[in-house]
């Protein structure tokens, strides 16, 4: 074998070591990139490849008794018993002081018909703005909590904070991002989505993030199959 030969190999060898431990090596048809020092693609795909996600519309009240209402992409369920939800803050934005001054704050299903008032209030406005009239919304009041509720919105979650943590990368350092997360104390669904008292997700017509600047989904029966676990 030459010189011109064994120089494959010796790619694929050192491209099986990284850190000291044996890895895979690119292929032509792999997009390989580490964060740390950028992804090479006109937008960063992070967002589209952890997606869909369900969307954390947030309310809250600030101390002088404002309403704030405000949607977070990064937002998930965490725990059944007792059910804790929970959503992600990029940078100290006003929902965060809210509720870290009230420890209350409640979550509000965003839909298809919802969708456009829910992208309002978004609106980077001060923090004396009102989103729920800025989007044109009626509110009602919580049971348990002082946030009001999306009147339009079918299924609502009454929040009391347990915890909220600041990120840290795998250094140690901080990160500009908070994740707040709740004990859902009282929950609110139509009586119409709750066939045979099921709940049924397609008929909510929940929305969902994707990627890019302004890329979403919706769900309908159609995307619905099951598969049970193995025993």
């Amino acid at each position: 074998m030459n010189a011109a030969q064994d120089r494959p190999r010796q790619a694929a060898h050192r491209g099986a070591q990284h850190g000291g431990y044996p890895v895979s090596p690119t292929t032509p048809n792999t997009h390989f990139y580490e964060p740390r020092l950028g992804h090479g693609l006109p937008h960063d795909p992070f967002n589209a490849i952890v997606g869909p996600r369900p969307i954390g519309w947030i309310s809250s009240c600030a101390p002088d008794g404002t309403a704030n209402l405000a949607p977070y992409s990064f937002f998930n369920a965490f725990n059944y018993t007792p059910p804790i939800i929970g959503f992600a803050s990029i940078e100290a934005k006003d929902t965060l002081r809210n509720v870290r001054a009230s420890g209350e704050f409640v979550w509000n299903l965003a839909t298809r018909p919802l969708a456009e008032a829910m992208n309002a209030s978004s609106a980077s406005v001060p923090p004396e703005v009102d989103e729920f009239a800025l989007a044109g919304l009626d509110r009602l009041p919580s049971r348990l909590v002082r946030p009001p509720r999306v009147a339009r919105s079918p299924v609502h979650f009454e929040c009391r904070v347990s915890q909220i943590v600041q990120l840290q990368s795998a250094q140690g350092v901080a990160v500009d991002t908070w994740l707040v997360l709740g004990e859902v104390v009282a929950v609110h669904i139509d009586r119409a989505l709750l066939p045979g008292g099921v709940y049924d997700t397609a008929a909510a017509q929940p929305i969902l993030r994707g990627g890019g600047a302004a890329d979403y989904f919706s769900i309908g029966k159609e995307q619905l199959f099951r598969m049970k676990r193995p025993r």
